[in-house]
């Protein structure tokens, strides 16, 4: 007697108002950490979201996980800029602009220091974010470079630092007067990077591997 084949279920998709208000969440969330701080209270997230408690705890039962997708999105949503802009002009360096500036619209030096110790910050998702971003911009910078627009003595890891140094203040330091001087600090080292460069720099470019060996968080 042959054994009927159980058939499966496909999950079912979200519901839209359901995506809404996770979206809602996070952009609520990313807002308040960069004010704040990562140890905001969750409650005062889901009301800035207008979402409640329950709501916001069905989607994200801890604030590991809540981090973790606030970053998770930042990352994506600077690889999308750069590779928008290379797929709108064609232009490789154009594409590396995008990215610097988009990195600094997005607050990404304030949030990526929350993967701390007291975060999982070798989950899969923040490592997936991760390499996402480190590929894209190597291919990027890759392509810039075989068309003399970049000089040939950087890397990413030399791109990641300035980017984070040059951005603006960490979490939870209210200092909105430095940001009308952020993009024109960035655009002056973007004038940095291009070939032919004015002088040579000292030591070797800088991966992305020793950049995670000298800063491991």
């Amino acid at each position: 007697m042959e054994t009927a084949t159980p058939v499966r279920r496909k999950a079912p998709r979200p519901r839209a108002d359901a995506l809404r208000n996770r979206e809602r969440i996070v952009t609520a969330a990313r807002e308040m950490f960069v004010e704040f701080g990562p140890e905001v209270p969750l409650d005062e997230i889901a009301r800035r979201a207008g979402v409640g408690n329950a709501t916001l705890y069905r989607n994200f039962p801890d604030r590991d996980a809540l981090v973790r997708e606030v970053v998770c999105s930042v990352m994506d949503r600077t690889v999308l800029a750069a590779e928008a802009a290379l797929t709108e002009t064609g232009d490789a360096f154009e594409a590396l602009s995008r990215f610097v500036h988009t990195s600094a619209d997005e607050r990404v030096s304030a949030l990526c220091p929350m993967i701390q110790s007291t975060f999982d910050r070798y989950h899969p998702d923040l490592e997936a974010a991760r390499e996402r971003l480190e590929e894209q911009v190597e291919r990027i910078m890759r392509r810039a470079r075989e068309a003399g627009r970049l000089r040939a003595d950087v890397g990413v890891g030399d791109l990641m630092i300035a980017v984070s140094q040059l951005s603006r203040p960490p979490a939870g330091a209210l200092c909105a007067g430095v940001d009308p001087f952020v993009h024109r600090h960035l655009q002056l080292f973007l004038d940095g990077l291009r070939a032919p460069a004015a002088s040579e720099l000292p030591g070797t470019p800088v991966t992305v591997a020793e950049l995670r060996r000298t800063c491991p968080s």
